[in-house]
């Protein structure tokens, strides 16, 4: 397997690239701000051939890139139908201004193509098979994706903004829920295999086993209340 990641734009948001191998079709994730251009010398260095675009959230720090992307490759993009309308409106789903000066570099609204994603459901893409999971809490339409275990690779998360190594997503913008993301994070996290390697969205990679063991947010809901509650009241968030 191929996977391609590079931090994007303003907020180093992670975008990632994931075929079976160099020379074949891929799915891209989250293209950011200013993702457009790292996604094409990607693509040109592997010889990959996109089929779709999928995003695990609708922050404008993992979509501003959606429409010339898509364009480019004329693919759809995925999203969960909760976070659809921050593609067209992004200052809505923030809850403030994120500045004349940057609005005017974005191309905001949806690429022609948009499909809908579900809780569960099995996205087959450029060969591969991509397990879809809603993981509110940083939005109410936040969403993860797991590859498989293959051979002697490891299964592979995309946890977007849902888990990062040491942290979680924050949620004090509109949709955020703390309640609800600590919900999805033993939903969602919990039961995978120690060796499963968690890419974020934004961050070095990590795995579940390192974050079962030293993330706070997670040891709190593994554990339930008590000394891990009180270790990741007090951890910074990550994410926009």
């Amino acid at each position: 397997m191929l996977i391609a990641g590079f931090p994007a734009g303003a907020w180093g948001t992670n975008c990632y690239l994931v075929a079976p191998a160099a020379g074949e079709e891929c799915v891209i994730i989250d293209p950011g701000h200013q993702a457009a251009q790292g996604v094409e010398e990607a693509v040109a260095k592997h010889r990959l051939k996109p089929v779709a675009v999928i995003l695990t959230h609708g922050h404008i720090d993992h979509v501003a890139s959606v429409v010339p992307v898509c364009g480019a490759h004329d693919v759809p993009a995925w999203i969960h139908p909760a976070d659809r309308y921050m593609m067209s409106d992004p200052a809505k789903a923030l809850g403030r201004s994120i500045g004349t000066q940057l609005m005017g570099e974005l191309t905001v609204g949806e690429p022609d193509d948009v499909k809908e994603l579900a809780d569960g459901s099995e996205l087959k893409l450029a060969g591969m098979e991509f397990t879809v999971a809603h993981a509110p809490g940083h939005t109410k339409g936040s969403v993860t994706f797991r590859l498989p275990e293959q051979a002697d690779i490891p299964p592979v998360f995309f946890s977007g903004d849902l888990l990062f190594a040491g942290s979680i997503g924050r949620t004090d913008l509109p949709g955020g829920d703390h309640a609800e993301i600590l919900e999805s994070l033993a939903r969602v996290c919990l039961p995978l295999d120690d060796s499963t390697v968690v890419l974020s969205g934004h961050g070095p990679q990590t795995s579940i086993g390192r974050e079962r063991a030293t993330n706070p947010f997670l040891r709190q809901v593994a554990a339930g209340p008590g000394d891990a509650a009180t270790d990741a009241a007090a951890a910074p968030r990550r994410g926009m």
